[in-house]
């Protein structure tokens, strides 16, 4: 695997998606379902666990590649001696199929061209059966089956399709893969220009109706695109990544799966979606987060399928070394059964923000969401493993004890303001017990910082969201000097590391890269803080971090310069528009739907 995870650009049609390397290689589609075993899995291996490349045949060409406009639709010119010709990459949104659409436009001149198709099924492990039916190619092996479509004479050779072609200036050869179920006949072909344009203006219409302004509305835009790339449009759930085990370390074991739904994402994501104008998909979202949340509170899990599967079971993949031999590779997250105190905060956060916005009540949210205070009242009190899913020790992490006040909070505020039904005194009495517990054992009393967790004195990039949820206003000298000790001791070229891993507190080896969610936190802590010129200089700096479409990893390396960790990632995403609006003077709190402006509670 020579590419780093920032030459890859995401392609999708919001049931699944692919990554595009910078070379003209597919190293990664997962297929249209729950379990999304991969059908391209080089990402993780090696070209014969699957690949699909399409480049100039001579090595050495000049390479430039960039969306087009404000859609999903990617197009990646090469500059040969003999001439140029663009590669347009997109998946139609086509709802009931799958397609990957790979069209080949000569610019100038020609240019000999090489086609190399390597699928493999189940993550590498499975190679289909190959076979001509008519002037198509179709390939299968059990559940699954791709059909190849193109006027390009294709040939097998050593387990490939591979194909030698020409394009000269004005000609365009194109390449469409299909998935269908392999029990039913294959899908009828399709006029990849027609797709195209179909695509194109899909995308245009979605962007068009942002709402962000400032001098950051592109970064926006690109952000709220990959958001919606990443969106399972049957159910409205979104995944945080489309990638599995991309790593926090190069080298390292810190290697997730995280092509599955985050509860605690539901805030940060409802309030990106609601406050840029995408009224339709926040609703989606919320009647997911209600479909999959629904049920006993005390079986509240972190993680779900895009569907809201609960089922989640974590195993390794043996035959694939992993990206730049970073093992193991996972597929599923054990951290769906974890206790995570935080998540019902930002379930009752997220319910609470859209009914701020308009988006109707109903009475059985309403009844869940007093089963979950019901919980709460006596499982607040318990330790948990935390945000950052640790899978160490259970402790009273300081950033969950605080969104259980958020959960009392927004409680509190549905009876108050909207006139819902619920024992309101009692809840305001836990409310303030809350926060008197948070603030008498969640700060160090020698630096008077909010800490990681009780008794801890170490940090936690989770405690710059405390004025952002509206637990105490930004200026609060403890907030102040929380921040200022973050900026010390967390940050690396500027950057927010999550917390120190030196392994004591997760039991995992130590070292990962600077989370780039938890940079972006920053940004709008200082600019709450009224600290406006340092959170600009940040953000731009940030924006740098992205690569050249604009797509955002997990975590990044201020030694190396290189990205790691899931691909791209929603989390990222949300923070960079988040801040946007923050910096461009948006009403609602940055991140959660709280007024940090106001007097906490308690």
């Amino acid at each position: 695997m020579s590419l780093n995870i920032e030459d890859y650009a995401l392609i999708g049609d919001t049931h699944t998606g692919a990554l595009v390397g910078n070379n003209g290689s597919i190293d990664w589609l997962c297929l249209p379902r729950f379990d999304s075993a991969a059908v391209f899995a080089a990402l993780l291996g090696e070209a014969d666990h699957g690949q699909w490349r399409l480049a100039p045949r001579a090595p050495g060409a000049t390479v430039s590649r960039r969306y087009r406009g404000a859609t999903l639709v990617l197009e990646t010119d090469f500059i040969t001696p003999g001439g140029e010709v663009r590669v347009t990459d997109f998946m139609p949104h086509r709802h009931v199929r799958c397609d990957l659409v790979r069209m080949v436009t000569g610019i100038r001149g020609r240019v000999d061209m090489q086609m190399r198709l390597v699928a493999r099924f189940d993550y590498g492990s499975v190679v289909p059966w190959v076979r001509r039916q008519g002037g198509d190619l179709t390939l299968v092996a059990g559940p699954d089956a791709l059909v190849l479509r193109t006027r390009v004479p294709v040939r097998g050779e050593d387990l490939a399709t591979v194909a030698d072609f020409q394009v000269g200036a004005g000609e365009t050869a194109s390449f469409v893969l299909s998935w269908h179920p392999s029990h039913e006949p294959p899908p009828p072909p399709v006029d990849a220009e027609r797709l195209l344009r179909e695509t194109v203006s899909r995308w245009e219409e979605w962007a068009s109706r942002c709402s962000v302004g400032g001098p950051f509305r592109e970064a926006a835009v690109r952000s709220l695109i990959t958001l919606k790339a990443l969106t399972f449009e049957p159910t409205g759930g979104i995944v945080a990544a489309p990638t599995t085990s991309l790593p926090e370390r190069i080298g390292g074991v810190r290697n997730w799966d995280y092509r599955y739904c985050w509860v605690r994402d539901a805030a940060l994501t409802l309030h990106s979606l609601m406050a840029a104008g995408y009224a339709r998909e926040a609703r989606d979202w919320r009647e997911w987060l209600l479909r999959a949340v629904a049920g006993d509170p005390s079986k509240l899990q972190t993680v779900y399928g895009p569907a809201g599967e609960r089922r989640l079971p974590e195993w390794e993949v043996p035959w694939l070394p992993g990206y730049a031999g970073s093992a193991p590779v996972r597929v599923g997250n054990a951290a769906a059964h974890q206790f995570q105190l935080d998540i019902y905060g930002e379930v009752m956060d997220a319910l609470h923000q859209a009914r701020c916005v308009g988006i109707p009540p109903e009475r059985p949210a309403w009844a869940l969401q007093v089963a979950l205070m019901d919980f709460l009242e006596s499982a607040w009190a318990q330790p948990d493993q935390g945000i950052w899913e640790v899978r160490g020790p259970r402790r009273h992490h300081t950033y969950s004890k605080v969104m259980a006040w958020v959960a009392l909070d927004r409680a509190v505020q549905a009876v108050e303001g909207l006139g819902l039904a619920g024992p309101v005194q009692r809840w305001r009495h836990l409310r303030s017990e809350i926060h008197e517990d948070v603030c008498r054992h969640g700060v160090d009393p020698e630096r008077g910082t909010f800490t990681q967790s009780y008794g801890s004195s170490a940090l936690d990039a989770s405690l710059l969201l405390i004025p952002q949820v509206g637990f105490l206003p930004p200026t609060d000298p403890r907030v102040v000097r929380t921040i200022d000790a973050i900026q010390t001791d967390l940050c690396r070229d500027g950057l927010v590391l999550r917390y120190e891993t030196d392994g004591a507190e997760d039991g995992l080896p130590p070292g990962e890269g600077a989370f780039l969610a938890a940079s972006f936190w920053l940004v709008s802590a200082l600019a709450l803080a009224g600290r406006v010129k340092e959170a600009r200089t940040l953000f731009a700096r940030l924006l740098t971090v992205g690569n050249d479409v604009g797509l955002l990893a997990e975590e990044y390396d201020p030694l190396s310069g290189r990205q790691l960790g899931n691909f791209p990632q929603a989390f990222s995403h949300i923070g960079l528009v988040n801040s946007a609006l923050t910096l461009a003077g948006a009403g609602m709190s940055p991140q959660l739907g709280g007024d940090p402006g106001a007097p906490a509670a308690g």
